[in-house]
């Protein structure tokens, strides 16, 4: 089982907002420790230390050694809670990992030869990515750091999908069952809209404007026509046409 973090923990018996409250005024960070067919566990941890690894996408997707009451125990984090407005740990979950059961965690997917890409380097695509991670299940033993996909051939409209995605032996993906969604894309840049030429502006806005002295309709009425403007042929018609 690869461990790649270490970190000091101590048990606390109080629960509760106010417990929790005195503990982060502490410098401290309250979690809870979980599965392994054992009962939960309130831990506390030291923030400061913590504040060192969240930016480390490997704490999120890798097993560690909690220490802990003299006893060393791998978990997993399950989830962290991140202060609304400050850069500090609010609260944290992790579940116990035993070595012959299997685990769900969710792994980032890296990406190599999207620069030499030719739907990018030479057709002029645009790269989406559509996943930065997914679920994984496999043993303890089992867990890669990440998973890796190659795009270096793919080509303009061309897509990759979950099936695409190489896995190590024992590692599966459970999604896979339900959608084979894509992961990554490359697609056309979207046609800008040229810009109307001077005459074309001018043209548009003579055809919107009303004739020179003509008075604007009043709601349910017809436009009158400016003075001095000949009525329409069929106008004129009705007009010289002899009354009934």
């Amino acid at each position: 089982m690869r461990i790649t973090f270490e970190l000091d923990a101590e048990y606390r018996e109080t629960q509760g907002k106010g417990a929790s409250r005195r503990l982060r005024h502490e410098g401290k960070v309250p979690a809870i420790l979980y599965g392994g067919r054992q009962e939960p566990r309130q831990l506390s941890f030291n923030h400061q230390k913590l504040m060192t690894l969240v930016d480390d996408e490997r704490l999120y997707s890798s097993i560690m050694n909690v220490k802990v009451g003299g006893e060393n125990q791998a978990v997993i984090l399950r989830d962290i809670q991140m202060h609304p407005a400050k850069n500090r740990v609010v609260h944290m979950d992790m579940q116990r990992v035993v070595e012959q059961e299997e685990i769900r965690i969710y792994l980032p997917i890296h990406f190599k030869g999207e620069a030499v890409a030719p739907g990018v380097k030479t057709q002029g695509g645009v790269l989406a990515h559509r996943m930065s991670d997914v679920e994984v299940v496999c043993l303890p033993a089992d867990l890669p750091e990440f998973l890796e996909l190659d795009l270096s051939e793919m080509n303009i409209n061309e897509s990759k999908h979950l099936s695409d995605v190489p896995l190590p032996k024992g590692v599966a993906i459970p999604a896979l069952a339900r959608n084979d969604a894509v992961v990554v894309s490359i697609h056309s840049p979207r046609a800008e809209e040229p810009e109307p030429t001077e005459g074309a502006a001018v043209a548009e806005g003579a055809a919107a404007a009303p004739a020179a002295g003509a008075e604007a309709a009043k709601p349910g009425e017809a436009a009158k026509p400016a003075a001095g403007a000949k009525p329409a042929a069929g106008d004129a018609a009705k007009k010289d046409a002899p009354k009934k």
